[in-house]
């Protein structure tokens, strides 16, 4: 007890700041590390990392040898295997928690928003139009909508409908929206490179995948075989979902202002639905 009294009594203020600093870092280390694609790799990585004082506590002399050279040359290595998952966490680390855009929202808006892309889905979905609207959060998706068209218009159902209607200019892409603008349409994604979905998901939703592997957005996906509505988050499909979990999920992206929860809440009531 004297011990830890005395350890106690020599925390500072730049000790507590200094332990935060670690804490957060380490936490925010985990979560990105334990959804993304290599989080595999990871894991031999640490076993690798593991097995060096093994080897040196047990003389493996020619084991230790290896994992020694094959760590000093494996940076770089890393660094180009780790590429968009570096990239992200960069992303995420400079990210502001408040956002002019964020500031301007009311709720009244923030409702008849919701009712246009609700109206707008549930159309497209009952006539089995395909589309794929994509809703820019934290991190942005400048060089995604630059792929496309500007438009930069308000969100209304008529418009989102017109843009995904087929054999017209724009409708083979993807919609970008950031808050209450329709930022851009006709936008190229990135296709996930996940080898493990179901043969049965097609183009359209791989996109959609892909682009929640690279970054904080929420895709929403009506397909054009089945009109069933799904959405992506961090790199995982929920496919065919009910029109109460679409508002529900239009309502916390517009109006819960705590916006980093919603993969969390999402992830904890939409288990049985992961692919």
């Amino acid at each position: 007890m004297e011990q830890i009294k005395i350890i106690f009594s020599n925390i500072g203020l730049n000790s507590i700041i200094d332990i935060a600093i670690v804490y957060y870092v380490l936490y925010h280390g985990y979560i990105l590390i334990r959804d993304m694609r290599a989080k595999q790799l990871v894991k031999g990585i640490v076993l690798l990392i593991a097995l060096i004082p093994i080897s040196e506590l047990f003389n493996l002399y020619m084991v230790s040898y290896i994992l020694n050279n094959t760590f000093q040359v494996g940076v770089m290595a890393l660094v180009v295997v780790f590429q968009p998952e570096i990239r992200r966490a960069l992303e995420y680390l400079g990210r502001t928690s408040i956002s002019l855009t964020a500031m301007e929202k009311n709720d009244q808006t923030s409702e008849q928003v919701i009712k246009e892309i609700v109206s707008a889905t549930s159309s497209l979905a009952r006539q089995k139009i395909g589309a794929l609207m994509i809703f820019e959060r934290k991190i942005g998706l400048h060089d995604i909508a630059e792929s496309g068209t500007a438009l930069n218009a308000n969100i209304s159902s008529g418009l989102l409908i017109n843009i995904f209607i087929p054999n017209t200019p724009l409708h083979d892409g993807a919609v970008i929206i950031s808050d209450y603008t329709i930022r851009a349409a006709g936008c190229f994604l990135p296709l996930t490179e996940n080898n493990l979905l179901s043969k049965d998901i097609g183009t359209r939703h791989r996109a959609a995948i892909g682009m929640t592997e690279k970054s904080d957005a929420i895709a929403l996906i009506v397909s054009e075989e089945t009109g069933y509505i799904s959405y992506a988050v961090e790199g995982r499909l929920y496919r065919n979902i009910t029109m109460e979990e679409l508002e529900n999920l239009l309502s916390e992206i517009y109006m819960d202002s705590d916006k980093v929860n919603i993969i969390d809440k999402w992830r904890n009531r939409n288990e049985d639905k992961k692919r």
